[in-house]
């Protein structure tokens, strides 16, 4: 009678235990390289519209939908003959949509206090500011990256981990 003895069947589960035990933390790297990523890609975008508010004397509205799970770019001449918002059509100001393993969980904007679903706005001024931003990025496995837009420098600090917007403000 042919069949696998008893050490053989153990040896085959050890292995696809030993390799299950490789991979899960891999998993959990990308995800986490990933959110990582995608952080900094926010973050180097806030800090090109702060400069670029500044520079240009406009005001620059970075828009977050929440539902679409996604971010996008208008511009306001405020020395035009009718200011009015309209989609940023310069170079690398396109809408971003984030990959699925990444979500945008919450925004707080200063004033406007924290929005989970829908849209909310954050402004940066040709005068050289920007609103108060905390953005909370998170991944499928619950690990979260915090962004903070500072007011008055336009510095935007990335912090692992999920930090009141009040304590985001303060420490950054």
């Amino acid at each position: 009678m042919a069949g696998f003895t008893l050490i053989e069947i153990a040896v085959v589960l050890f292995l696809m235990a030993l390799m299950a035990l490789l991979i899960v933390p891999s998993t959990r790297t990308f995800h986490m390289s990933r959110l990582k990523h995608e952080s900094r890609r926010l973050a180097g975008r806030a800090a090109f519209l702060y400069d670029q508010a500044s520079a240009q004397k406009v005001v620059l509205r970075l828009t977050f939908n929440i539902d679409a799970q996604a971010y996008s770019v208008s511009r306001l001449d405020p020395h035009s003959a009718a200011p009015v918002f309209a989609p940023d059509l310069e170079a690398g100001a396109g809408p971003v949509k984030l990959p699925p393993d990444v979500r945008l969980r919450d925004v707080t904007v200063e004033g406007q206090g924290t929005v989970t679903r829908g849209t909310v706005d954050c402004n940066f001024y040709p005068e050289g500011y920007v609103d108060a931003t905390v953005i909370h990025l998170a991944d499928p496995a619950g690990s979260v990256f915090t962004l903070s837009f500072q007011p008055l420098t336009g510095r935007v600090s990335i912090a692992r981990g999920d930090i009141a917007p009040k304590a985001a403000q303060v420490n950054s």
